[in-house]
């Protein structure tokens, strides 16, 4: 990752990452019995590290006084046009507080406006799992671990509920940025052995599908406002 952004010129920090085998565990950043009733599992320790690092990098960038952040995982690829597209999104920033440049998902997303010649601004309706690249303000920073500590789902998908806290989300799309892991997730592997018994969906329905109401509700209004707004300039 250090010379794949090298080569693309960008100045970068690298954060420590949380090593979550090294976690005694309770501890007051981990809502265990709310993370059983809300992903019907027990927390992983890898994902326990990797939901503290992005906290870590949220804070980092808080303290740092930056208007907003590109936070990057360790096993991206990047198409050519990153850089056109970051200067384009910057120049969009009053648009968005939460700009996701990858995704993991293949859902479809939904154009608000044009980015560059070849990318746009999009939402989606449905979920969307991945935390690979995204940019912050300073708005979605402080809701990062304020909102989303203790935790109570997998960062991907606590990350995911910003209409909640009414911040806006957006896409590229396409995406620029490309998750391919070069060794396979400490995440995933032996994911099964932490899953609980089949009664587990008993509280897991509830959330999800509360989730996926206020998550559609929310971004269909966005859809539709911005449908309306280029149907009147036009008109």
């Amino acid at each position: 990752m250090e010379a794949r952004l090298t080569s693309t010129g960008l100045d970068f920090e690298r954060i420590s990452a949380v090593d979550g085998r090294t976690l005694y565990l309770p501890i007051p950043a981990v809502d265990e019995h709310g993370y059983r009733l809300r992903h019907g599992r027990r927390s992983n320790p890898f994902e326990i590290g990797c939901y503290l690092s992005h906290v870590a990098c949220a804070e980092r960038m808080l303290e740092s006084g930056a208007a907003h952040a590109l936070i990057l995982e360790d096993d991206l690829t990047f198409d050519a046009d990153l850089i056109e597209v970051l200067d384009a999104a910057l120049d969009s920033h009053r648009d968005w507080d939460i700009l996701r440049l990858s995704t993991v998902n293949t859902g479809r997303k939904f154009k608000i406006q044009d980015l560059t010649s070849s990318r746009s601004l999009a939402v989606a309706l449905t979920r969307e799992k991945g935390s690979g690249a995204y940019i912050i303000n300073r708005k979605a920073a402080r809701w990062i671990p304020k909102a989303l500590v203790p935790m109570r789902l997998p960062y991907d998908l606590a990350f995911d509920l910003e209409h909640l806290s009414a911040l806006r989300a957006m896409f590229v799309e396409p995406v620029p940025v490309r998750q391919r892991a070069e060794q396979a997730s400490l995440i995933q592997n032996g994911l099964s052995s932490f899953k609980l018994g089949g009664l587990r969906y008993a509280s897991v329905l509830p959330f999800r599908i509360y989730y996926e109401v206020t998550r559609f509700g929310a971004q269909a209004l966005r859809v539709i406002a911005s449908k309306l707004h280029r149907f009147m300039v036009r008109d």
